[in-house]
């Protein structure tokens, strides 16, 4: 099963994500929004940045937890290698919290292979479930 695939956009870069779990696409999704800047792979986890976020829905949780990434990137110039832990969990009515723990390293130790992202957004986007698999979409300004 593939982890993600970029989809045509006119202006900016669209994804779908893919997890036999929530939190499986969820992680492939932040793996997505990294590789539009930067081979993942070639990242070094050396550093360990701790994740929260809320939604009132899926679709506000994915968000709230893609825009923690792109913070992150703002603020302490971090690139994404491993999503070493990630709990979704259902509270009260529709709302969403995430916790997780995600390894990577400075942005300044890799060359760059794309333009930077500079959010997420809602536009296109959607969390469901077909079958046994959860599916994503993103699409995020760059």
């Amino acid at each position: 099963m593939k982890k993600y695939e970029y989809l045509p956009h006119t202006a900016d870069v669209k994804f779908r994500a893919y997890g036999k779990t929530l939190e499986e696409a969820f992680s492939n999704a932040a793996f997505a929004l990294f590789n539009v800047m930067v081979d993942t792979s070639k990242v070094k986890g050396k550093i360990t940045k701790k994740i929260v976020a809320e939604g009132t829905d899926k679709q506000a949780l994915l968000q709230n937890f893609l825009e923690q990434f792109i913070i992150m990137l703002d603020t302490d110039n971090f690139f994404l290698s491993k999503i070493k832990k990630i709990e979704i969990k259902k509270g009260r009515g529709s709302n969403y919290s995430l916790s997780a723990v995600a390894a990577g390293d400075e942005a300044k130790n890799y060359e760059t292979i794309g333009p930077q992202v500079k959010a997420c957004t809602y536009n296109s986007m959607f969390v469901r479930q077909e079958g046994k698999q959860w599916i994503v979409q993103v699409v995020v300004d760059i």
